[in-house]
């Protein structure tokens, strides 16, 4: 049989330029529609037992608390339930979690989460860990290094409408900023700020190694270490989201980071993507350090088994590989794949922005409590870095 193709079947520019409008506005209309009246997302509320269960009470000590009347009370729904808004339900845990908070004469640890593949859950990882560390008291600076913005869109931003050039890390690239505070916006979730991404930072593939040439003892690795040096000072933690492949941005978020957490689904094929992404992370960081007599080290490397199915016989072998190649750098938690995790992320959410009443309690309870537990054993490592730090 013969296949015909007709003139009017080719593509041109301009039809890929009216397809990408299209996009656009549909894009638009359903950030609309998923999100706030004026395009911005709203922070969740909490029960009495969430706030209970954040801060390690049983739920008549919130009680006996709140008559007390020295912290917030929240408000009674129209089902008289009392509800805490998010602010509420972090000066409740700061008030409960002191000890577990960031000690005085400490610096904020910065966590790169990264990985070579895309689709391994990276930017729905990084984020959720900013929401968790966030309800737990901390004061999180997210920082999006990926050009395609997931998680600046994650945090309700639109990185073609709503993000300027100057409110990225481009400057820190150019050289025109030496800090990256000038980036730096509040988000809808209290507790967390965002320097957010664009398409316009793919330029920074050029600026970096340009500059590298042409400017003495420049080291285009060291851009956003020296950057965010500042913000270490301020925030409890730092955490990156880097590009699905090892670009000069994504180079800069390894060696600026303490942590590195690599999301990894037991399939075969992310698997070997893995090796293959330390291999090339070792022999640039040979190249850039090594041979300058320099060294980097890690506070902690995490591989992170997530969108685990647990209808998946062969799910079960990779694992075994994973676990036997990254030995005790696998956490002990798993993320399931769940129909949350997929509606969630449809509705520029995750699972803390999830209401639980939305969907089936057992599904609810199995994504949440797993990311709950990766919250809990991050927040461990992270203060187990801060008495590093001060020598304790």
């Amino acid at each position: 049989m013969t296949i015909t193709s007709s003139k009017d079947a080719r593509v041109s520019l301009e039809d890929l330029i009216t397809s990408s409008n299209r996009v656009s506005a549909v894009i638009e209309s359903v950030r609309s529609t998923m999100l706030a009246p004026d395009a911005r997302k709203k922070a969740p509320t909490f029960t009495t037992s969430q706030v209970a269960a954040v801060c390690g009470l049983e739920k008549a000590a919130i009680d006996y608390r709140i008559k007390k009347g020295d912290l917030p009370t929240g408000q009674m729904d129209d089902g008289r339930r009392r509800k805490f808004s998010l602010s509420d339900t972090r000066v409740w845990a700061q008030a409960y979690r002191s000890k577990s908070l960031r000690p005085n004469n400490a610096e904020a640890i910065t966590i790169a989460v990264a990985n070579f593949k895309g689709g391994v859950t990276k930017t729905t990882t990084a984020v959720t860990l900013a929401q968790g560390l966030s309800l737990r008291g901390h004061k999180v600076l997210v920082i999006d290094t990926d050009p395609q913005g997931s998680m600046t869109t994650l945090f309700g931003l639109l990185p073609d409408v709503d993000v300027s050039d100057e409110k990225t890390i481009l400057g820190l690239c150019y050289g025109s900023e030496l800090a990256v505070d000038y980036a730096i916006s509040p988000t809808y979730w209290s507790g967390i700020d965002i320097v957010p991404a664009n398409l316009a930072l793919y330029s920074a593939e050029f600026a970096l190694p340009s500059r590298q040439k042409t400017e003495p003892n420049f080291e285009f690795w060291n851009v956003l270490n020296n950057g965010i040096d500042v913000a270490r000072t301020n925030y409890d933690v730092i955490i990156l989201d880097t590009s699905p492949s090892l670009s000069y941005l994504t180079i800069n978020a390894l060696l600026a980071s303490d942590g590195l957490i690599m999301p990894l689904p037991p399939s075969t094929l992310d698997f070997t993507s893995s090796g293959q992404f330390w291999n090339l992370f070792n022999d640039l960081a040979a190249n850039l350090l090594t041979n300058r007599g320099k060294s980097k080290s890690f506070d902690f490397v995490d591989v992170l088994l997530a969108r685990v199915d647990s209808n998946d016989s062969s799910s079960s072998v990779v694992r075994e590989w994973i676990t036997a190649a990254y030995a005790n750098m696998v956490l002990p938690v798993e993320i399931p794949k769940t129909s949350l995790t997929a509606s969630a992320s449809a509705e520029f959410g995750t699972v803390y922005d999830t209401e639980p009443s939305s969907i089936n309690s057992r599904t609810y309870r199995r994504a949440y409590d797993a990311y709950e537990r990766v919250v809990e054993l991050v927040e461990g490592q992270i203060q187990t870095a801060w008495k590093r730090q001060i020598g304790a």
